[in-house]
């Protein structure tokens, strides 16, 4: 696997599921919409630790800084 995703993107998607976390938390969000999130913001953590977006290699995105 290469990584396709740079800081910016792995920044954002950790903040989100954090956001995502703290709905769920506060009980703000519930019910089958919670666990749908939920396993939205576990797939942003997963991808973000690892660098790659399996969906950014089917649409052709890569916004990881290139090697000089």
């Amino acid at each position: 696997m290469k990584k396709n995703m740079g800081g910016a993107d792995r920044t954002i998607r950790i903040i989100l599921a954090l956001g995502v976390g703290a709905l769920y938390y506060f009980n703000v969000v519930t019910g089958t919409l919670a666990y749908i999130l939920l396993a939205l913001a576990a797939i942003f953590v997963l991808t973000s630790f690892v660098g790659f977006c399996p969906l950014y290699t089917l649409l052709g995105i890569n916004t990881c800084k290139v090697k000089d």
